[in-house]
């Protein structure tokens, strides 16, 4: 995870929880159209369609293999989820013994949202609280899972590929335990991690709302921490880059981003999305960081009340930015 500070930009990109100096500019894949067909009647093409029989060509090939903290037990427990490169290391809220079955939600973290540690359960400050603790507070389940590569888990890191295959696996946990309403299972992430679940949301439609902080929308812009891939070769870049496949997304997924953070991303994603599933938030008067803590709170009051066999979760630009005009 590591919870790095700072105010750096990598190509306008703010990089994982810390910000990190990206390749030169050369090194940025050219835009293509995620299209197919024949005449006049071009149709867009899903990102699993998209990825179906690829395969990567890393460049480097990193992997942590140190155990993930011990987490205090009154707050998680330290589990094994079975992803698809094997066992992975998680935390996961215990079960509350109240006989009730309860939303939960899966939080990717930023920085490196491959690993996680006891920034899981610290909670920052009111201006850059990356540990969501708002949704354990409201009594939501929730989930970190260590991803490919990170900590013990077994694999490599791929940088927003096989990543996203992990975090369905991790979902599919939460489903199989008996205190987690299985029709109510969400996905969060900030940063790097609000790249990946936008990614995810484009790639299934397993969570019931997907809530997206600060992504990027053309993973070129990273820095090459968190590019283990060739960034000059088109098709990798653009099956990692979300900003692409903003169509495939089939349930509701909201992005938000402070005016002052990686806003230009999310201008050019809402400019370019026709998808009436995806919600853009540019929020004024806050930044990266500092709009976590807020608005995960009203996105966990939301979800308690978001019951019934749909989801009902909606938005307003200004009922969020009455957040920051206090």
């Amino acid at each position: 995870m590591r919870f790095l500070l700072g105010a750096a930009m990598a190509l306008g990109l703010a990089v994982g929880c810390g910000e990190k100096k990206g390749g030169n500019a050369d090194a940025v894949a050219p835009r293509v159209e995620a299209r197919s067909g024949s005449g006049n009647a071009d149709v867009a093409v899903s990102l699993v369609e998209a990825r179906k029989g690829f395969q990567t060509n890393l460049t480097k090939r990193q992997a942590d293999k140190a155990p993930a903290a011990v987490p205090p037990p009154a707050l998680f427990r330290a589990v094994r989820y079975d992803a698809p490169s094997g066992p992975s290391s998680a935390y996961v809220t215990p079960d509350p013994k109240d006989g009730k079955k309860h939303p939960a939600i899966v939080w990717i973290t930023g920085g490196d949202c491959n690993s996680i540690d006891a920034g899981c359960w610290k909670d920052g400050n009111a201006t850059n609280d990356q540990s969501a603790s708002a949704y354990r507070k409201a009594g939501l389940m929730m989930m970190f899972p260590s991803l490919r590569g990170g900590n013990d888990s077994p694999g490599v890191k791929e940088g927003f590929l096989g990543e996203v295959d992990d975090v369905i696996a991790a979902g599919e946990y939460l489903r199989e335990q008996s205190y987690v309403d299985p029709e109510r299972i969400y996905l969060g992430g900030h940063s790097t991690g609000g790249t990946l679940v936008l990614l995810v949301s484009e790639y299934t439609n397993r969570f019931r709302a997907v809530f997206s902080f600060g992504p990027a929308d053309d993973v070129s812009g990273y820095g090459p921490e968190y590019c283990p891939f060739p960034v000059r070769d088109a098709k990798e870049v653009n099956l990692r880059s979300p900003g692409r496949w903003l169509h495939s997304i089939a349930r509701p997924t909201f992005v938000f981003e402070g005016a002052t953070g990686n806003a230009e991303a999310l201008r050019s994603m809402s400019k370019s999305s026709k998808n009436a599933n995806a919600r853009f938030f540019e929020v004024a008067k806050t930044d990266h960081f500092a709009i976590l803590a807020p608005t995960n709170e009203l996105i966990a009051e939301k979800i308690l009340k978001d019951v019934g066999p749909t989801c009902n979760l909606a938005f307003a630009d200004d009922e969020i930015g009455r957040l920051f005009r206090r």
